[in-house]
């Protein structure tokens, strides 16, 4: 299994997140949180793009049409990449104006699925929540702190939910027609020597892979037996997200950031925020679900 990152492109992320293969494109997107800022690479030509939407941005998910849909700072809103527009949709926190979207994904069934921190990190802050095909918002998850990474089985019976300083992947009953999740319980925990799990993907097999902030590392675990499959070093110590790509779905794409690093950090890692890929990894992912409607 080939194991070695290589650079994508040399564009720097101050907090690089989000990864998203458009496989009808044939494309991979990917954000700056901070700099609101989408992404676009496309292997085959080497084209890399980038809409600046003037707010912080924390997910992204694909429409049928190839359009996205944004959980920003502000809410949800409508963006179309190559058009360069947003169209404003709704904000279930407008009351707490501390609050941002961070990170989300649509489930099996079409739902987008996006959860809320303090800009401050606050703790038990933030919430998770699922705009439907209605464009209707229901909240399901309260007290995150900083929600993050999330996967659901191959068999749609089980949703995977990170909130980073617990250090916990936890694991929760799921039903795909109602969209309600129930048993909260732990699957497996980050040991503290390896720094904090922020993003999230699930391949084929039904193993997790889970990005180490602070951790310089992408490591694949087994949630039914909490076991530690392997480990990817990335030559960066803020590694954020991963996620699979190209035509097989056998590229491991993964973003970085070099937000909070001093000078010193800077010139011992020349290539955070860069967005990397291991290549033919032999384990295969499952395409993005989209965003659905009725």
């Amino acid at each position: 299994m080939n194991l070695n990152p290589e650079i994508v492109t040399p564009h720097r992320s101050l907090l690089g997140e989000g990864p998203v293969w458009d496989e009808i494109n044939n494309r991979i997107l990917w954000l700056d949180i901070l700099k609101g800022e989408i992404h676009q690479y496309h292997p085959d030509t080497e084209a890399f793009g980038t809409m600046k939407l003037g707010k912080m941005v924390g997910c992204v998910v694909l429409q049928a049409n190839g359009c996205l849909i944004a959980a920003l700072e502000d809410g949800f809103a409508f963006v179309d990449i190559d058009a360069q527009t947003m169209e404003h949709i709704t904000h279930p926190e407008s009351h707490i104006p501390d609050n941002r979207f961070n990170d989300g994904k649509c489930d099996p069934a079409g739902r987008f699925w996006a959860g809320t921190m303090s800009k401050q990190e606050v703790p038990d802050a933030g919430s998770l929540y699922v705009l439907d095909a209605n464009y209707h918002v229901k909240g399901e998850v309260t007290d995150l702190t900083i929600s993050n990474g999330m996967a659901w089985s191959a068999d749609s019976k089980t949703y995977y939910l990170i909130d980073t300083p617990t250090r916990c992947i936890d694991a929760f009953d799921y039903d795909l027609e109602s969209g309600s999740i129930a048993n909260r319980r732990t699957a497996f925990a980050i040991p503290e020597s390896e720094g904090l799990p922020d993003g999230m993907t699930i391949d084929a097999e039904g193993m997790l892979w889970v990005a180490h902030y602070s951790g310089w590392q992408v490591s694949r675990w087994n949630p039914d037996t909490g076991q530690k499959l392997l480990s990817i070093p990335v030559p960066v110590e803020n590694v954020t997200c991963c996620t699979f790509g190209g035509k097989d779905l056998t590229d491991l794409y993964i973003t970085t950031a070099f937000k909070g690093l001093s000078d010193e950090q800077i010139k011992k890692q020349p290539l955070a925020g860069c967005l990397f890929v291991v290549k033919n990894i032999r384990v295969k992912g499952l395409p993005p679900n989209r965003f659905k409607l009725y």
